[in-house]
C-alpha cells in the first residue's frame, strides 16, 4: 500500500461519519479525497451501534439533516449494490404521565411545523400495533411512521463503496500521528505510513476525535460513555416489521432484530470510560458485561414487555459511545485552526445523523461556511471552559442521564456549577437571585420575593417564577432596573485597517464618527445572518464589539476568518476585562446623572452613542443602547470595579426605586419590543430583509461587504418569507416556540420564539410566514391567523410593527 503524497482533503476516521463525509465530498463536489482509518472501517463505535433512526429534533435544520439520512439510506443500495439493512418500521414513543403527554403534543406540533406527520395514539391503538406490550399505564403514544432502523456496519460499507465509486481513496490500517502546521493551518497529515500534504482535514475520528484534534491544538469536547444493550433470542409473536419503541418514562428503547429484541437505555447514573486518551488499538472491542449496572433497565423493560422475563439473552453489547456536554453533536470548522473541520460526538444517534451530517459537513468543507443554520451543533458553541476534562465529563454524564427525561422549558443543568461568576455574584445572591448558567457564567434568571423559595420548579404550564418575573418586567417599564450582563462577549479591534476590516465584515455602516454605536448583522455569502452585535467606535482606529454570551467563540472566529489578508488589524477578546451593568427604565437618566459629572442629557448623549465617563472614580464605557425598549445604558466597567460601580448605582437609585432584574424579564421585555434573538428568530438561514432588518444594511452605500451580492441578487424578487409577531389572548396558553402558524387554516410557518408580554397581558410569539408566491403586506394583513399549540388551535392576531412603543419614543427620550 502506498499513500498518495498529496490530497485536496484528508478525512480521518472510517466510521459512518467519515465514510459519509468522504462519499458526499466525492459525489457532490468531485473533490480529491483520501480517507484514513487506523484499524478497519467501522471498528471504533459504529459496528456496535444499535442502529435506531429517528428524525425529529427541536431544530428545523437538524431535523432536515436527519430526514436526509433516511432518504439516502432508502436509495443507497440501488446505487452501490450493498444493502444497508434499512427498514422503515416507524417509531412509537410512549407516554405514562400528563407532562410527558404535553411534551408529545408539543413534539407532534413541531413535527407538523417541519412537514412531518406525527400522530398521537391511544393505548388501545398502541396495543393493536404491538400486542406483546403492556399498555395499562399508558396515557398514549406518538407515532412517526417514517422513522426506522438500519445496520450501522452495512450502511458504512455501502457509503465507503459509494465513495470509492465516485473517486475517493480509502486506506485502512493507517494511523495519524500528527500534523505539519504553518501559520495556524495544517499543511500535511503525518501517519505511520508516510505524510500526505493537503489543503483541508476533516476530523471524523469518533471517540479519538479529541486526541486527533489536540495534535493540531484544537479542542473537541467529548467524553466516551459506556452504553449497554442486549440482543435476545427469538420471541414468539414478535412481528419482523414491529415498530421501534422509545419508552422514555422507563428510560428504555426496543427494536426488532432477527425475531428477537434489541433493548437498551439511558440510566441516570451513567459510567464514563476515560477522561484520558482512548487506546489506539481499541478495535472491534467491548467492555465486560455489566449486568449489575444493566439490571435497572431489565426491570423496566420486563414491566413493559413481559415476554422478556423468560426469553434468553443472545448477547450483551457494552461499548463506548462519544457523548458531548449538551447532547448535540459537533460539526464545523475549528476556531483554533482554519482548515480543520470536525464531525464527531454523536451521542448515540450517529447512525440517524450519519447520512445528513456527511452531506452538510462536505458542503461546509468545500464552501468554508455551513449550508444551513447548524448553530446547535457548531463546534464554535464551546469555549475554553470546555478544555477542562473533568468539567466536560461531569456535564456530559448529566446530559446522558437527561437523554430520556422530560424536556421542561427553561430547564438548567446543575453539574459543574458555579464555574464563572461575575463580581456581583454574592451581592445578587443577597437579593435572592435564582441563577442560570450560560457558557459557564452564572447569571440571575429571576429574583425570588420574600417568602418564596429561590429555586426553579419546572412544569409544562406556567412555572413558579411567572408572577415574580412579571413584577421585575413592570419595574423596568415604570421605574428603573439594573441587569448584570457581565457575561456578554466583548472584543476590541484596533489598527490602521480596523475600519476597512469591519466595513467588509459588517452589513451595516460602521464608518461613523468617533463616539457612535452601530447595531449590525454579520452575513454569510448567502445573505444569511451569522451574527448580530453592536460596534462602538471609541477612536479613529479603535472599535469595541459586544455580542451575546453564548456566541463568544463563534463570533470571534467569524470575524477573524473574514479579516482581509495582510491588513493591519489586532483583534482581542476582552470579555473578562469588563463587567457589564445595564441600567434600564424611564428613570435610568436620573440614576446615572447622580453618579457621574458627565452630561447624560438627551441633547448631550443621544441614543446610539458611546463614550467614556467617570463613575465612582472609574472610567466606564457607556453605550446608549437597549434590548428592552426603554431609556437606558450599557455600562462596561473594569472588572475589578464592577462591585463599586454597582453599589454606587444602587445607592443613587434608591430614591428612584432601583432593583436588580434577571434574564427572564429581559426576555419578556424584548418580546414585547420585537427585538430579534440570534439563534432562534434570526439565523444563517434568514436574510435581514426577511427578518425585517433591511434598515440595518448599507445597500445604499457603494461599499462591498460579505453577503452583499446575495442580497442584491434577491432584491428584484418577492420575499418568500417574512418575520411577524403574533399575540394570543387565551391566558391558559403557554408559547415556547415551534408552534405552527395557520393562515386561513393552512400552515404557513412556525414560531421561532414565544413567551409572555406582561405589559400587554398577552402571549407573544414570533415567526416567519412563508408563501411561495411571495409575502407582501397585503398577503400578511388579509389573512385570518391561528396558532397550533400542543395540537390545539387557538386564534391569534398578527403584528408587523413592534407591539410595544412602535415609534420608539421611549428609547430616545
Amino acid at each position: 500500500m502506498t499513500l498518495p503524497s498529496h490530497a485536496g482533503i484528508v478525512v480521518i476516521g472510517g466510521g459512518i461519519i467519515g465514510c459519509s463525509t468522504a462519499y458526499h465530498l466525492a459525489r457532490d463536489h468531485k473533490a480529491d479525497v483520501v480517507l484514513l482509518e487506523q484499524g478497519k472501517l467501522t471498528s471504533g463505535s459504529t459496528w456496535h451501534a444499535a442502529g435506531l433512526v429517528g428524525q425529529l429534533r427541536s431544530s428545523a435544520s437538524i431535523t432536515r439533516v436527519l430526514k436526509y439520512s433516511v432518504e439516502l439510506y432508502k436509495g443507497l443500495e440501488a446505487e452501490t449494490g450493498l444493502a444497508t439493512g434499512w427498514k422503515m418500521t416507524g417509531c412509537l414513543r410512549l407516554a405514562t404521565n400528563a407532562d410527558r403527554w404535553t411534551e408529545f403534543r408539543r413534539l407532534a406540533t413541531t413535527a407538523k411545523s417541519f412537514g412531518m406527520d406525527m400522530q398521537l395514539l391511544s393505548p388501545d391503538e398502541v396495543k393493536k400495533m404491538w400486542p406483546l406490550m403492556e399498555t395499562g399505564d399508558l396515557v398514549g403514544a406518538s407515532w412517526l411512521p417514517t422513522d426506522g432502523q438500519a445496520s450501522p456496519s452495512d450502511i458504512t460499507q455501502s457509503l465507503a463503496k459509494g465513495a470509492r465509486m465516485h473517486g475517493a481513496k480509502l486506506f485502512e490500517e493507517v494511523r495519524v500521528t500528527g500534523f505539519a502546521m504553518k501559520d495556524g493551518r495544517i499543511t500535511a497529515v503525518k501517519t505511520d505510513k508516510g505524510d500526505i500534504a493537503c489543503d483541508k482535514v476533516v476530523n471524523c475520528a469518533g471517540q479519538w476525535a479529541r486526541q486527533v484534534g489536540a495534535m493540531a491544538g484544537i479542542n473537541v469536547p467529548l467524553q466516551p460513555v459506556k452504553h449497554q444493550y442486549i440482543i435476545t433470542e427469538k420471541i414468539d409473536g414478535l412481528a419482523t416489521d414491529a415498530p421501534t419503541i422509545r419508552d422514555p418514562d422507563r428510560r428504555t428503547y426496543f427494536k426488532e432484530e432477527v425475531g428477537g429484541l434489541v433493548m437498551g437505555g439511558y440510566e441516570p447514573n451513567p459510567q464514563a470510560w476515560t477522561t484520558g486518551d482512548v487506546p489506539n488499538d481499541w478495535e472491534f472491542r467491548l467492555f465486560d458485561d455489566d449486568y449489575d449496572h444493566f439490571e435497572q433497565h431489565m426491570a423496566q423493560a420486563i414491566a413493559r414487555v413481559p415476554a422478556l422475563e423468560t426469553v434468553g439473552v443472545k448477547q450483551m453489547i457494552n461499548g463506548p459511545e462519544s457523548f458531548t456536554p449538551d447532547g448535540n453533536f459537533i460539526l464545523g470548522v475549528a476556531p483554533e485552526c482554519a482548515n480543520m473541520f470536525v464531525g464527531a460526538g454523536f451521542n448515540a444517534f450517529g447512525i440517524a445523523s450519519g447520512g445528513g451530517a456527511g452531506w452538510v459537513l462536505a458542503q461546509w468543507v468545500v464552501d468554508g461556511e455551513a449550508p444551513l443554520d447548524l448553530w446547535v451543533v457548531d463546534i464554535r458553541r464551546f469555549s475554553n471552559l470546555h478544555r477542562d476534562r473533568q468539567w466536560v465529563c461531569d456535564r456530559t454524564l448529566e446530559a446522558y442521564g437527561k437523554h430520556y427525561t422530560i424536556g421542561f422549558p427553561h430547564e438548567e443543568y446543575l453539574s459543574g456549577r458555579p464555574r464563572i461568576v461575575s463580581p456581583l455574584y454574592e451581592r445578587l445572591g443577597g437579593h435572592r437571585a435564582v441563577f442560570g448558567s450560560k457558557l459557564g457564567w452564572e447569571r440571575p434568571n429571576w429574583f425570588a420575593p420574600e417568602g418564596a423559595e429561590p429555586e426553579d420548579v419546572y412544569s409544562m404550564g406556567r412555572q413558579n417564577w411567572f408572577e415574580a418575573v412579571g413584577e421585575e418586567h413592570r419595574h423596568v417599564r415604570e421605574k428603573v432596573g439594573i441587569f448584570d450582563q457581565s457575561s456578554f462577549a466583548k472584543y476590541e479591534m484596533t489598527g490602521a485597517d480596523a475600519l476597512k476590516a469591519l466595513d467588509w465584515i459588517c452589513a451595516n455602516d460602521v464608518n461613523k464618527p468617533v463616539g457612535r454605536l452601530t447595531y449590525t448583522q454579520l452575513l454569510n455569502t448567502r445573505g444569511g445572518i451569522e451574527a448580530d452585535l453592536t460596534v462602538s467606535r471609541l477612536g479613529e482606529d479603535r472599535f469595541y464589539i459586544v455580542t451575546g454570551t453564548g456566541f463568544r467563540t463563534h463570533d470571534l472566529s467569524w470575524i477573524e476568518d473574514h479579516v482581509g489578508k495582510g491588513l493591519d488589524v489586532a483583534l482581542k477578546d476582552v470579555t473578562e476585562d469588563f463587567g457589564t451593568l445595564t441600567l434600564m427604565g424611564p428613570r435610568a437618566r436620573d440614576v446615572l446623572s447622580a453618579v457621574t459629572d458627565a452630561d447624560v442629557s438627551n441633547t448631550a448623549f443621544r441614543f446610539g452613542h458611546a463614550r467614556e465617563i467617570q463613575i465612582a472614580g472609574h472610567t466606564v464605557k457607556a453605550l446608549r443602547v437597549t434590548y428592552v425598549g426603554e431609556l437606558g445604558w450599557e455600562l462596561h466597567v473594569p472588572i475589578a470595579a464592577t462591585g463599586e460601580v454597582f453599589d454606587a448605582l444602587m445607592a443613587a437609585g434608591e430614591a428612584h426605586g432601583i432593583r436588580p432584574i434577571g434574564y427572564r424579564a429581559l426576555e419578556s421585555l424584548r418580546l414585547e419590543k420585537g427585538y430579534r434573538a440570534w439563534g432562534s428568530d434570526i439565523t444563517p438561514n434568514d436574510t435581514p430583509q426577511e427578518a425585517g432588518l433591511g434598515w440595518a444594511v448599507k445597500l445604499r452605500k457603494n461599499t462591498d461587504f460579505v453577503g452583499r451580492r446575495a442580497l442584491e441578487n434577491a432584491a428584484g424578487e418577492a420575499l418568500k418569507k417574512r418575520f411577524a409577531g403574533f399575540t394570543v389572548d387565551d391566558p391558559a396558553i403557554v408559547l415556547v416556540g415551534r408552534e405552527t402558524i395557520l393562515r386561513n387554516g393552512e400552515p404557513v410557518g412556525y414560531l421561532t420564539s414565544g413567551g409572555y408580554g406582561y405589559t400587554l397581558g398577552k402571549n407573544i410569539g414570533y415567526g416567519y410566514v412563508r408563501n411561495a408566491a411571495g409575502v407582501g403586506d397585503d398577503f400578511l394583513a388579509s389573512g385570518d391567523y391561528e396558532l397550533v399549540v400542543a395540537m390545539e388551535r387557538t386564534p391569534a392576531k398578527i403584528h408587523l410593527e413592534p407591539i410595544y412603543d412602535p415609534a420608539g419614543e421611549k428609547i430616545k427620550a
